[in-house]
């Protein structure tokens, strides 16, 4: 299953591309803003752009960095630490990559009941006293406060680098989706596990694909609208939060995966403190002035914005209000809307493409 986030544009991203290479050909340096999975940001690499990537989660930045900064394996050379620890055989370097030695070691790892066993499993006893969670079978509970655990102390004893450490955090993340028992978001569990969530979780080495530009592509972790003045480019896409629901509150777990800590899990679903995470794209009354500082300080002229039906603002009140800052066009893209069993809306969804051209 992998990457499970409301409002991925990866269906959309041929025809994202293609508006970009038609409203600006020239662009080789692209902003992707708010970039979530970043699997936009792939696309546009493999297209010949140049990607400087931002987000606010934790866990976007270790999935940018696979998606966008490695186009291979990492060498992980200093695997030979690992060699030592318990039931590895050195055999296995023959038979194996050093990647895929270290995900073999990781998926034999005796479960530990900690952090994720006693607040997101059935068997464990919340510390805010509530009744136990079921996000992950007791099982994988276990296992994944093993794998966590593990990754940490590799990487705080120097046996992995920055960027193999979040390989294996994208890695953990992308294993956990596959088996936990929620309908789409972490905003809450299911009553029953599911079959799918009953699976033993597995850890599955990522595929890498080379671009050959050699483009010094970036990934910054911030508020798009504290970041802006540092950021420069041909033509931004933006892709906001439009609606009310917030990524921080929604995605609690994999930012807790992705930042590695055990912070007080509050009220029956668990979150996390999430306010410093906070977007003022998912409010109405802020989202203006949100955009109002990133197109005045970014060092860009083009821009292209994904929006949304069930945005906010109206799209004819967005467009008036973009208006301020240059000519605007927009595109509209038919969709097929991610619904819920009970859901009264209409299977289409409108989506817009907006192209701000600042005066």
């Amino acid at each position: 299953m992998g990457y499970r986030y409301i409002g991925s544009k990866e269906k959309l991203s041929d025809i994202i591309i293609s508006e970009i290479k038609t409203i600006y050909p020239e662009a080789t340096k692209i902003i992707d803003l708010m970039a979530g999975t970043g699997l936009f940001s792939k696309a546009l690499r493999l297209n010949g752009y140049c990607v400087t990537a931002v987000d606010v989660m934790t866990y976007s930045y270790h999935h940018l960095i696979v998606n966008l900064i490695l186009q291979q394996s990492p060498e992980f050379e200093n695997i030979t630490a690992m060699i030592s620890l318990p039931k590895q055989k050195s055999v296995d370097l023959f038979d194996s990559s050093r990647y895929e030695l270290v995900i073999k070691y990781l998926n034999n790892l005796a479960p530990i009941n900690g952090y994720f066993f006693r607040e997101f499993s059935p068997e464990g006893i919340p510390l805010n006293g509530t009744p136990s969670r079921k996000y992950f079978t007791v099982e994988n509970a276990a296992k994944i406060d093993a794998i966590r655990y593990e990754i940490r102390s590799l990487y705080n004893a120097g046996s992995i680098n920055d960027n193999e450490h979040s390989l294996l955090i994208h890695d953990l993340m992308m294993a956990a989706n596959d088996v936990a028992n929620i309908a789409g978001t972490y905003g809450h569990f299911l009553s029953k596990f599911v079959d799918r969530a009953k699976v033993p979780i597995q850890l599955t080495p990522s595929q890498f694909v080379a671009d050959y530009n050699n483009y010094p592509h970036r990934v910054m972790l911030g508020y798009a609208e504290e970041l802006a003045p540092s950021l420069e480019g041909d033509l931004c896409y933006i892709d906001p939060p439009y609606i009310k629901r917030q990524y921080a509150a929604n995605y609690h777990i994999l930012e807790t995966i992705a930042r590695e800590d055990e912070p007080e899990a509050i009220g029956v679903s668990g979150l996390r403190p999430w306010r410093d995470q906070y977007s003022f794209f998912c409010s109405k009354l802020h989202i203006r002035k949100s955009f109002e500082r990133i197109l005045n300080a970014i060092k860009c002229d083009n821009f292209l914005i994904s929006y949304s039906e069930d945005g906010l603002l109206p799209i004819e009140d967005l467009m008036t209000f973009l208006s301020k800052f240059g000519t605007v066009s927009k595109k509209e893209i038919k969709y097929k809307r991610f619904k819920s069993n009970n859901s009264s809306k209409d299977s289409t969804l409108h989506e817009y493409l907006i192209n701000l051209r600042k005066l």
